[in-house]
């Protein structure tokens, strides 16, 4: 996985970057440029105005008609929604990888967590950063209920099945943890998910009581080309 695929390294060599539209402080621009500093892709960030509405421009709006980021451009290809852009990204430059999994059933987890970080997550702790970072008017009591309820979803998928471990005269239960949340490799689901779950935080959700989750995140800042995205202050925790 950190060598080049080779449709990534004549990218590289072509000196041809991706252009990527994006708001730094965006955890759906950073899923993007995490996954393309991994997979060994050149690309340009492009900063978007947005407090003075450059993602509703005109212009802008020709690459992307819901006026959001992220956005890449990619040669004759434009491409929208980050979900979208990683699983672009993943079949035109990382198919030496299996980023959506092997089996029918790997594929349908990585699925599962993609609709996970656009539906729980964007709803729960994406949500709550994003009132106290952008000052956004959100519907607060349902994302504190979202975020929950996704926390320990996440901390129980991540610490695996329960195992029945035969130990003499008596035997326990104890969870086999798994490293990551589709399958036992990185795949798309935690890319699509990492941003927004490390950085939650910003929107007052502590996650000390999810030791297995802060072990995934400590598991993905490890990687080789891993690129973190910019800090906002923390707030308080009223989670």
């Amino acid at each position: 996985m950190t060598s080049l695929s080779i449709n990534a390294l004549n990218n590289t060599l072509k000196n041809n970057p991706i252009i990527h539209y994006r708001n730094p402080k965006s955890g759906h621009c950073h899923k993007v440029e995490l996954f393309m500093s991994l997979l060994g892709i050149s690309y340009q960030n492009h900063n978007l105005d947005m407090v003075n509405g450059a993602h509703k421009s005109a212009d802008f709006i020709t690459k992307n008609p819901f006026g959001q980021v992220p956005v890449i451009v990619d040669g004759e290809h434009t491409v929208s929604d980050s979900n979208a852009i990683i699983v672009y990204l993943a079949d035109t430059y990382g198919s030496d990888y299996p980023w959506m999994g092997t089996t029918a059933i790997e594929k349908a987890n990585v699925q599962r967590w993609l609709s996970v970080a656009a539906g729980e997550l964007a709803k729960g702790p994406a949500a709550l950063r994003l009132e106290y970072v952008f000052g956004a008017n959100i519907d607060v009591p349902t994302a504190l209920a979202t975020t929950k309820t996704l926390l320990p979803v996440m901390e129980d998928t991540l610490l695996g099945p329960k195992l029945n471990i035969e130990s003499g005269p008596k035997s326990r239960i104890e969870s086999s943890t798994k490293a990551y949340l589709a399958t036992n490799r990185l795949t798309l689901a935690d890319i699509a998910m990492y941003s927004y779950i490390a950085h939650a935080p910003e929107g007052g959700v502590s996650l000390q009581p999810y030791p297995a989750i802060q072990a995934w995140i400590n598991r993905i800042e490890s990687l080789d080309n891993f690129i973190p995205m910019a800090n906002s202050a923390t707030a308080d925790y009223r989670l």
